[in-house]
């Protein structure tokens, strides 16, 4: 029943989004607002249809740690479905995200047109710089940030290196720093074609102090992420 519950959604899944960036172009000369409540109606319904079909819901906790207007989101990323839940618990969020997705027919168009930030992963210190700069224009709008400092999808009880970057967007811009934990894969796995029901926990914590050394805020972030994942799981 999973097996035929998980190739249900996949089945509507994929052409579902597909179509959603073909019929999204006609927005793109329109005001970005347009786009965003557009992009955020199809996430919805992603979710709704996760729900449905495969019996995951999600549960957001401590939203009180979301400071209003600008911040960054650095959360574990386990999961497609941890690259969608942002576009509803915040408003107009840009996502950090390689340029390799950028270079996507329609999908990359959609993308810079919601103002989302790539990164060169072999560009070294200029995509760095690169970062920083478009992500403090972002902030610089009110809007929040999200990022995965490791960078990749991991596997349940996995960490991967833990990039700079973060720190760096946070540094420079002066803005709350938001750890954010999840057990999503343990519903939606990386690269896994079975879903399994339950309720997925996205865990909101503390905006880390302000004034840490890089080094410092690097270790704190990893750790409070972490240790709150392996709670979650326990």
């Amino acid at each position: 029943m999973r097996f035929l519950r998980s190739l249900l959604f996949n089945l509507i899944f994929l052409p579902f989004t597909a179509l959603t960036c073909v019929l999204g172009q006609v927005l793109l000369l329109g005001p970005p607002a347009r786009l965003h409540a557009y992009v955020r109606a199809w996430a919805r319904a992603v979710l709704w249809l996760l729900r449905v079909i495969c019996g995951i819901d999600a549960r957001i906790e401590g939203r009180e740690h979301l400071p209003p207007g600008a911040a960054i989101i650095a959360a574990k990323h386990q999961s497609t479905f941890d690259t969608i839940i942002w576009l509803l618990v915040v408003d107009r969020p840009a996502y950090v995200l390689k340029q390799e997705l950028m270079n996507l027919p329609l999908w990359g168009a959609l993308a810079r047109r919601c103002g989302h930030i790539a990164v060169e992963r072999d560009g070294g210190a200029a995509a760095l710089r690169g970062m920083v700069r478009n992500s403090q224009a972002v902030l610089a709008e009110g809007r929040k940030v999200v990022i995965f400092p490791e960078g990749t999808r991991t596997q349940p009880g996995e960490r991967a290196l833990y990039h700079p970057g973060v720190a760096a967007m946070a540094m420079a811009s002066g803005a709350p720093l938001v750890p954010v934990a999840t057990d999503s894969g343990r519903y939606w796995g990386r690269l896994a074609f079975h879903k399994q029901p339950g309720t997925i926990i996205v865990a909101i914590l503390p905006p880390l102090p302000a004034g840490l050394p890089r080094a410092a805020l690097m270790e704190r972030l990893e750790t409070v992420i972490e240790t709150e994942t392996k709670r979650l799981y326990s």
